[in-house]
């Protein structure tokens, strides 16, 4: 990525506050675009890089973005997207379909997404929206790790469940360079 500029928006300002400039430069690396809508840092990997970040609701050009949590890392995204092909999503949908204890938790996750992302702002276009086929089916493995992820284990049971089948994906060379370098 050396060598390519990417203009990074000054960070904004949240209640938590302000994005550090620093992780929103290794998030633009990671994504390799300037970070769009970003409000935290929601999650690090054991290299101190974001992985997870909380985005806005609605984006600065006022489009609707339903997704609370966002992967940024691109080792984690393709290890997510190595189960996606595994057929993992389909064999989770069935299960939602015949367990009802799974089917009540998950259900509960969705709940608990729209109450975070309604308490930062309610954008009528996505209402009852949450990410990743909530309540009833898995549609985006992306978006369950990254809840999973953020509000950490005993949230999202199927998001819990990916991250254990990730393993160590972020062992090997660092997905972006060290702040500052």
């Amino acid at each position: 990525m050396r060598g390519i500029a990417i203009v990074v928006p000054e960070p904004r300002p949240s209640p938590a506050g302000a994005v550090d400039r620093a992780d929103l430069d290794v998030i633009a690396e990671q994504l390799r675009r300037p970070p769009r809508g970003v409000r935290a840092v929601a999650h690090r990997c054991p290299a101190g890089h974001p992985n997870v970040v909380t985005t806005e609701p609605r984006l600065e050009d006022g489009t609707p973005f339903p997704t609370l949590y966002y992967i940024t890392c691109p080792r984690l995204a393709g290890a997510v997207g190595t189960l996606e092909a595994s057929g993992l999503m389909r064999e989770m949908s069935e299960r939602l379909r015949t367990d009802g204890d799974l089917a009540a938790a998950y259900a509960a996750a969705h709940e608990g997404y729209l109450r975070e992302r309604e308490a930062i702002e309610v954008v009528p276009e996505t209402a009852g929206i949450s990410a990743g086929g909530m309540p009833h089916r898995v549609k985006c493995l992306h978006v369950l790790v990254a809840h999973a992820l953020a509000k950490g284990p005993g949230v999202n049971p199927l998001g819990d469940e990916a991250v254990v089948l990730l393993g160590e994906w972020w062992q090997g060379t660092p997905c972006a360079s060290a702040p500052g370098s």
